[in-house]
């Protein structure tokens, strides 16, 4: 018998948790000498790209994989109806038919939204009525613990993957 197949591989990113589950966030800024910035990278912990996030003319991002497929596009809502401050993204997560398959998301109404402020560190993560992710400053009775370049990222159990979640809070609080 192969020892191989007889021992299973740990799960090194559980796309999902029974649990609820706690990041805490600092945000850097990464220095570069070229004058504008239009990609992001979200890396795992062996420095292995996980996402890149593009920045398109219209406002918007598209994130891909790290084999080039297109994840996900994101379009910043402006409403009247939002207090000032206050940001909301719309979310469409694109299947295997690429781009067409983020309008059919969109028709179909399948969008996630990210609300919030990202002055106060604050924004929710929605899909529906259901929230699968929330951020916030860290709080200590009522006092603010750390400066504000520092907040926790709750995740809720059955969100899609957790990968796609970081990437939208990235999205969010970039400026």
């Amino acid at each position: 018998m192969d020892s191989s197949s007889s021992s299973p591989s740990p799960l090194i990113h559980p796309l999902t948790s029974p649990i609820p589950v706690d990041l805490f966030v600092s945000k850097k800024r990464f220095k570069s000498k070229s004058q504008i910035q239009r990609r992001l990278v979200l890396l795992d912990a062996n420095n292995n790209p996980l996402i890149f996030i593009d920045r398109n003319t219209k406002g918007g991002w598209e994130g891909f994989g790290s084999g080039g497929e297109l994840i996900f596009k994101v379009e910043k809502k402006f409403a009247s109806k939002l207090w000032k401050g206050e940001i909301e993204l719309d979310v469409y997560q694109v299947s295997s038919g690429g781009a067409a398959s983020a309008a059919a998301a969109k028709d179909a109404g399948d969008v996630i939204k990210v609300k919030g402020s990202p002055f106060h560190r604050s924004c929710t993560i929605y899909r529906g009525n259901s929230i699968m992710a929330q951020t916030s400053l860290l709080y200590k009775l009522g006092k603010l613990t750390t400066g504000r370049r520092k907040f926790r990222v709750t995740m809720f159990p059955g969100l899609v993957d957790q990968a796609l979640i970081v990437s939208l809070i990235v999205i969010f609080f970039d400026r």
